[in-house]
């Protein structure tokens, strides 16, 4: 059945999800970002580590906690058949968040020998800044996929409307893709 567009959700509706995935979205990786920073200072200070490392090591240590956070919190609802996939993913994409955050650490400390601990704290926010906007556009795009949306089933005695004879190629397209996607959930095995 093709999707009309009285069943489409409006623009206002989609930015007000949006909003409240970004709110969640920054709650845990605020929590991740205490995380971070605590775990950087103690290992420059308390342990004597050098600056990468001790980024290293802090990043490592959030990104576990985010995982955590991500999964059971803000995506919950998301499509959790493969977790392999998505763990994967999330480690990939953490990664290469991880690498532009560290990059902008090494720049600041070996470019341009900014070097005290709060330089590189100031370093780790700009570098974490750019690495938060790459994790979010990653993990809603390709780690935590959402759900494909399903057709509410007509009511008793309702009329259906058929789908009109001239459907695009575009719309067969994502109607075909929408009932594969579903298809694979269901038959998809327990892990």
């Amino acid at each position: 059945m093709a999707t009309t567009e009285a069943s489409k959700p409006p623009l206002e509706q989609k930015l007000r999800g949006l909003t409240g995935e970004v709110v969640k979205f920054g709650i845990v990786g605020l929590s991740g970002v205490v995380v971070n920073f605590a775990v950087f200072w103690v290992c420059i200070n308390g342990l004597g580590l050098a600056s990468l490392r001790s980024n290293i090591a802090a990043t490592v240590i959030a990104i576990a906690t985010n995982y955590l956070g991500y999964r059971y919190w803000l995506y919950r609802d998301r499509d959790a058949a493969s977790r392999k996939r998505e763990i994967t993913l999330f480690l990939i994409f953490s990664g290469i968040g991880m690498l532009i955050e560290t990059g902008v650490l090494a720049f600041t400390v070996y470019v341009l020998n900014l070097d005290s601990h709060y330089e590189q704290l100031g370093a780790k926010v700009v570098g974490l800044g750019l690495g938060t906007v790459f994790r979010f556009v990653s993990y809603r795009t390709w780690v935590f996929k959402a759900l494909p949306e399903t057709e509410e089933p007509a009511t008793a005695g309702a009329a259906t409307v058929p789908a009109p004879a001239t459907a695009s190629g575009q719309e067969l397209a994502a109607q075909a893709e929408l009932m594969l996607a579903a298809e694979q959930i269901r038959y998809a095995p327990a892990e």
